[in-house]
């Protein structure tokens, strides 16, 4: 956690030292209340008073909660009452943890530690510099954009993501049963906002595979049968991972390498810093995690299969077979080695399983797509979506959502009013491709007690067989560099909802010594990469974000696989600046000797630069011109191995990607690419001189020859 009173250098300092005190001169002296002295000032919360003075900030700090609360900052406090800490402690009676309900009742000091900690540490966020993160009850209401278990922005001082939901009635509750009082709530003070909570905050925290385990200890319902199908296919080790103590210790180690106040320097021109916050920061963690969708024992009921009967994985297998839910051609075995990543039910379990732990307000990612607005989070636009590899890799999973479909989706396929005149909403969706509903409201979704997954129940079965690959196949699939990285999303990186500089410029350090990102690889040590988170900047990027690497950059990525044997295009989106360089793009499958993909592609050039033959953006932008005249356009263009970028994308809601001349897609290559290869793209700097030119990084594209090479309508501009 960032301490709102120390510089940064002396906080890098303090990451290798024992003790970390909070300067308590730097509070403010005035006669309105800070929120340790409003819980000073009401008796109802003595006993939380009380245990914030005895619990530090940190495992790495000397200072109480209660001092900090006391600091210059903007705190968001979730206050508990006496009768709630009361309550708790009658919990831990019931559950044999002490003998009566009293703090004097803790026989052990490490578990009354503990305990202290979860009570004191999940009740309050540090909101950092930023006046507009403390949250309000209106804050809360707006980011959970009308759905429940949304999950907070900022996680709290526990390095744990609240989730929010509301009531039919209004009521706000934390981590599902946790209500705010209604009157007790936005109580505004010197250095943050307070509400009252009449239950205590405390998530159990265990890995997926103790949550599996108990499960199956206890034979309880709800997701009985998937769990025996996880445990027969030998995937509990898998889902017990939490964090990589490898990186947790470099990262103590590091000191001063993690000081990054001049690390921004390196970026050339491009100085952007939406907080006015001109450094970059490691990330703090690298966790693991994980998403699971599904299917639950009152679905298996349906289908005549008994999760608690002693065949019931048996039947599973056979429900599998019979409903075809695998590749034809796929060579899956009908038969009892389980562990095999070539048993049928082995594969139909790890296609519910994502790699990485997505919040359900981020499934998808509604931000900048022409429409919508920030200000209304619940009132979308055009359909937005997600790629992402299932665990193993190989196998592709669709998440869709849009104005029409009323929640969200896997494997959608719907049509979109996609013309040129058109709006490109979706416009029909057949029921046998509207897919398999997300049911991130329901009450069997597991977000808060789970520390590294999420578990969603899903309203039909999930599998992928012929008809989901050739549907999968038609789609044009366009994915955001940091959908790559399952590392950036379980760990909060991408789309943070913050302003924080922290939040806002990642870099990747020690990028000699350790590999943050699975898919990312730097290949000198002269290539410099940062993440621009983009929230809330008015850039006309994909999901707003964007990467680049600064330096004589040499680097690459594995990219997700292709759904179908094809003719691809693969494409990379440009938003060209004066800061940009030269960069020559490899690509194939052999990551050690890649290929050249054409010319080098200067990156400060716009799209009448690289068409040529004298034109001007005005004879080639969409406005004043018939359709025809923009599809015959857009074919000159391809010629010159070149799109304008997409309408989806905007400006915070003003000009379009594809109404700018500095933004563009250029098609990589143009081949057949196979389902079973991996395969890579790399970006090389050929420009010599040491003027630091950046390389810029959005999104790619897969696109098959039956969507850019249609007899029937030329492809779409969304």
């Amino acid at each position: 956690m960032r301490k709102l009173i120390l510089s940064l250098t002396t906080l890098f300092f303090f990451l290798c030292s024992c003790t970390e005190d909070i300067d308590t001169s730097a509070r403010y002296v005035f006669t309105e209340y800070t929120v340790a002295g409003y819980l000073d000032a009401h008796g109802d919360y003595s006993q939380y008073v009380e245990l914030t003075k005895q619990v530090p900030v940190s495992g790495r700090s000397a200072s109480s909660v209660y001092q900090l609360l006391t600091a210059r900052g903007n705190y968001t406090c979730f206050a508990l009452t006496n009768d709630a800490i009361n309550a708790y402690l009658q919990d831990l009676v019931e559950e044999g943890l002490i003998s009566e309900p009293s703090w004097d009742a803790f026989t052990d000091d490490r578990k009354l530690d503990s305990v202290r900690k979860v009570v004191v540490l999940n009740t309050v966020i540090d909101g950092g510099d930023m006046e507009s993160e403390r949250y309000t009850t209106a804050l809360i209401t707006a980011f959970g954009s009308g759905n429940n278990n949304a999950e907070f922005p900022l996680p709290n001082i526990y390095d744990h993501k609240l989730t929010a939901s509301q009531s039919k009635n209004d009521t706000i509750y934390i981590d599902k049963d946790c209500a705010i009082d209604p009157v007790n709530c936005d109580i505004p003070l010197t250095n943050g906002v307070l509400h009252q909570t009449h239950k205590v905050i405390a998530p159990k925290d265990e890995s997926c595979a103790r949550y599996i385990q108990n499960i199956l200890d206890e034979q309880r319902e709800g997701y009985l049968m998937f769990a025996k199908a996880l445990q027969a296919c030998g995937l509990l080790d898998t889902l017990s991972k939490i964090r990589d103590e490898a990186y947790e210790n470099l990262y103590q180690q590091a000191g001063e390498e993690l000081d990054m106040k001049n690390y921004m320097d390196k970026s050339g021109n491009d100085m952007t810093s939406i907080a006015g916050d001109p450094h970059a920061y490691a990330p703090e963690h690298r966790k693991y995690g994980f998403t699971l969708f599904c299917e639950t024992d009152d679905f298996w009921q349906s289908q005549g299969i008994d999760p608690k009967a002693a065949d019931a994985v048996e039947k599973l297998q056979a429900w599998i077979v019979t409903n075809r839910m695998y590749l034809s051609d796929g060579g899956y075995m009908d038969n009892t080695d389980y562990r095999s990543p070539k048993n049928m039910l082995h594969q139909w379990v790890v296609y519910h399983i994502l790699p990485m732990k997505i919040a359900a307000n981020k499934l998808v990612y509604h931000c900048n797509e022409l429409g919508y607005s920030i200000s209304s989070p619940s009132r979308y636009t055009l359909p937005v979506m997600e790629w992402y590899p299932v665990y193993g890799g190989g196998r592709l999973l669709k998440i869709y959502e849009s104005a029409e479909s009323n929640g969200i989706y896997l494997n959608s396929f719907p049509e979109r009013n996609n013309g040129i005149g058109d709006d490109g909403h979706e416009g029909y969706c057949a029921p046998d491709k509207r897919g398999v509903l997300i049911e991130t409201n329901s009450e069997k979704t597991v977000l808060t007690d789970i520390v590294n997954a999420c578990i969603y129940p899903i309203s039909s079965p999930l599998g992928y067989n012929d008809v989901t690959r050739e549907n999968m196949g038609k789609e044009r699939i366009r994915f955001d560099l940091f959908s790559m990285f399952p590392e950036a999303i379980t760990n909060g990186i991408r789309r943070a909802d913050s302003s924080q500089g922290r939040w806002q410029h990642v870099f990747v350090s020690l990028y000699n010594r350790y590999q943050y990102f699975d898919n990312m690889f730097i290949l000198n040590d002269e290539t410099h990469f940062i993440h621009y988170n983009g929230y809330r900047a008015a850039w006309a990027n994909y999901c707003q974000d964007e990467d680049k690497a600064f330096g004589h950059f040499d680097i690459m990525f594995r990219l997700p696989p292709v759904p179908v044997r094809n003719t691809y295009e693969f494409r990379y989106k440009l938003l060209a600046t004066a800061a940009r360089g030269i960069v020559q793009v490899y690509f194939g499958t052999d990551p050690d000797r890649l290929p050249v993909a054409g010319i080098p592609i200067n990156m400060t050039w716009n799209v009448e630069m690289f068409f040529g033959e004298g034109a001007t953006w005005s004879d080639l932008q969409d406005t004043g011109k018939e359709d025809d005249e923009i599809i015959d356009i857009d074919h000159k263009l391809r010629n010159h191995g070149l799109m304008k970028a997409t309408k989806h994308e905007t400006e915070l809601n003003s000009n379009t990607a594809r109404s700018k001349n500095n933004c563009s897609r250029h098609i990589i290559v143009r081949q057949t690419l196979d389902p079973n290869q991996t395969y890579y793209v790399r970006f090389k700097s050929v420009q010599p001189d040491l003027t630091r030119p950046e390389l810029y990084l959005d999104y790619f594209e897969y696109c098959p020859k039956e969507i850019y090479d249609s007899p029937e309508r030329p492809e779409d501009i969304w």
